[in-house]
């Protein structure tokens, strides 16, 4: 008995990972852009899966299934505005590309099939691989409801000789067969936005509404309210509303270009980076603030005399954020602060730096793979559109970088 348990304790060691289930960086899988081309990579294999360079207009996605791969590019000859974007998808087992549609945009994936919903010309579509549906007019926003079985989709507000009229929200239900659809029958006005909201300190006119996400649960929806663009760059507002449209809540002013509200894996916990100005204003009211949903009790992570670039959740009381020094704006990069990660407990007072960058670079976009049980970021200076994925533990250990000259990129998640 004891050979036979030594035997089989030897078998065991000399099994590779692979074949135990490895949770490492073998299970990393990631597109993204680098010098024009689209790649992907896996584990330590990189492989270009373009052949001609192009201008990539959104950040990959991945299928639920991870078989697809979804990207927008800019068309070789533009003959017009409105066709300047083509649809693409990428089998990765087949290895081969097919144009779903010329002329649109913003497209995502269904949550539990291959169906691809995108707007063209404020039109929105729903294509099966093959052939595409009309599923509404007047589109400005959407997403997917968790179930697949519908889409919430805005509208903006339009300018008319009396003033701005307000953004609607609607739900699209979709029939079995995309066929029987016609542009209305199946659309629910859900809610409709006031035209002016803030949160008591600030307040903003209400034009788009933006970047829907359901809680874990489906009970609730986060979204964006933007103001006319240039305003939308120093202010906008982070708002909820019930799935049934009952109970809408604006929850605080934030700005675009930062990072986007996100809910936490398996709680109604709602994270994002509260504060109005654009950084050239400086680096400073960046509040990184956690909101457990319907209670609406609202935390603050972020320690005085730090502001937040961008954050991600590892799991329903862990997160990651990307940190500076409060700082104000310097036309010099050297001088302007560089962010590094931190680790943060929601119920602890302590709070830990994982990484170390020079002073001159910094620690961007941070994401936590569960599966792998790897924390990846960007490292890179705030001014450059591209930089260096980084790789390593939970607790910034082992860490590695895992691709070079990276623009935009998107991590295949289970």
């Amino acid at each position: 008995m004891r050979k036979l348990f030594l035997l089989l304790w030897c078998f065991l060691l000399i099994i590779p990972s692979a074949a135990r289930g490895d949770t490492g960086e073998n299970n990393v899988q990631a597109a993204f852009i680098r010098n024009g081309y689209l790649w992907l990579k896996t584990g330590n294999i990189e492989e270009k899966i373009t052949a001609e360079p192009a201008k990539f207009n959104n950040t990959p996605k991945w299928s639920y299934d991870g078989q697809w791969l979804l990207y927008e590019k800019e068309a070789k000859e533009l003959h017009s505005i409105e066709n300047s974007t083509e649809i693409w998808v990428y089998n990765v087992k087949a290895k081969k590309h097919k144009k779903i549609f010329q002329g649109g945009g913003n497209a995502k994936w269904a949550p539990s099939d291959n169906n691809i919903a995108f707007t063209s010309n404020c039109v929105l579509n729903i294509s099966d691989l093959k052939e595409f549906h009309n599923v509404a007019l007047g589109v400005d926003d959407f997403n997917w409801y968790p179930d697949g079985k519908g889409l919430i989709v805005s509208s903006s507000a339009v300018l008319r000789p009396d003033g701005w009229t307000s953004p609607i929200l609607y739900k699209v239900r979709l029939p079995k067969g995309l066929e029987k659809l016609n542009l209305t029958d199946y659309v629910e006005p859900l809610f409709t936005i006031p035209k002016e909201i803030g949160n008591g300190k600030a307040s903003i006119m209400s034009i788009n509404a933006t970047t829907f996400k359901f809680s874990p649960d489906g009970k609730w929806i986060s979204f964006i309210v933007n103001p006319t663009a240039s305003w939308s760059m120093d202010s906008d507002m982070v708002c909820v509303i019930s799935a049934n449209g009952k109970n809408f809540e604006v929850l605080d002013e934030m700005i675009l270009h930062l990072d986007v509200p996100k809910w936490a894996p398996g709680r109604n916990l709602l994270g994002y980076i509260a504060g109005g100005g654009r950084i050239v204003m400086g680096f400073k009211n960046k509040k990184l603030k956690v909101t457990e949903l319907p209670a609406f009790k609202t935390m603050n992570l972020t320690p005085a005399k730090s502001a937040e670039m961008g954050f991600t959740w590892v799991d329903n009381e862990r997160l990651v954020a990307s940190r500076v020094d409060e700082s104000e704006w310097s036309n010099d990069p050297q001088r302007r602060p560089e962010p590094t990660l931190c680790l943060i407990q929601l119920y602890k007072t302590q709070q830990t730096r994982i990484t170390y960058p020079k002073q001159t670079i910094g620690d961007y976009e941070p994401l936590y793979i569960k599966d792998a049980r790897k924390l990846i970021w960007v490292r890179k200076k705030l001014a450059q559109e591209k930089g260096d994925l980084w790789i390593a533990d939970l607790n910034g250990k082992n860490a590695k970088m895992w691709a070079k000259d990276v623009e935009q990129y998107s991590f295949y998640v289970k």
